[in-house]
């Protein structure tokens, strides 16, 4: 492995992304059935989105498509955020849960925002 990179699995924003993703599983498994096909896949994707996005962007060796990805990670978290509002709006889970995960989301908003600023600084070092 090359001097200065991690594994994923080492990875501290990756490993919350996780975390929230096996939250948002939970969520999902308490879904009524008529949400089986329609809230249930699109939460599920969002989700598996947010961690994949993370991977691939840590398996990119130059910051720009490191950076690419982490926003589409964060878009994907804004997603799941917009599911949540359903689940609330429709009073499909014990709010609490609901609350726990948004607050989780813009946690991991906040987490990956400071990553990528550390990118765009020390692309800007490499750069001088």
């Amino acid at each position: 492995m090359e001097e200065g990179r991690f594994r994923l699995d080492d990875f501290e924003l990756y490993r919350v992304a996780r975390e929230f993703r096996r939250g948002i599983y939970r969520l999902i498994s308490q879904l009524p059935k008529a949400e089986r096909y329609c809230l249930d896949p699109q939460m599920r994707l969002a989700a598996i989105s947010i961690t994949n996005n993370i991977a691939e962007g840590h398996g990119r060796w130059r910051y720009q498509e490191n950076l690419r990805f982490c926003r589409i990670a964060r878009g994907s978290i804004d997603e799941i955020l917009d599911d949540l509002n359903i689940c609330t709006d429709e009073k499909y889970v014990d709010q609490s849960l609901i609350d726990d995960l948004r607050a989780t989301a813009y946690n991991l908003i906040g987490r990956l925002n400071s990553y990528m600023g550390y990118l765009r600084r020390s692309q800007q070092q490499d750069a001088n």
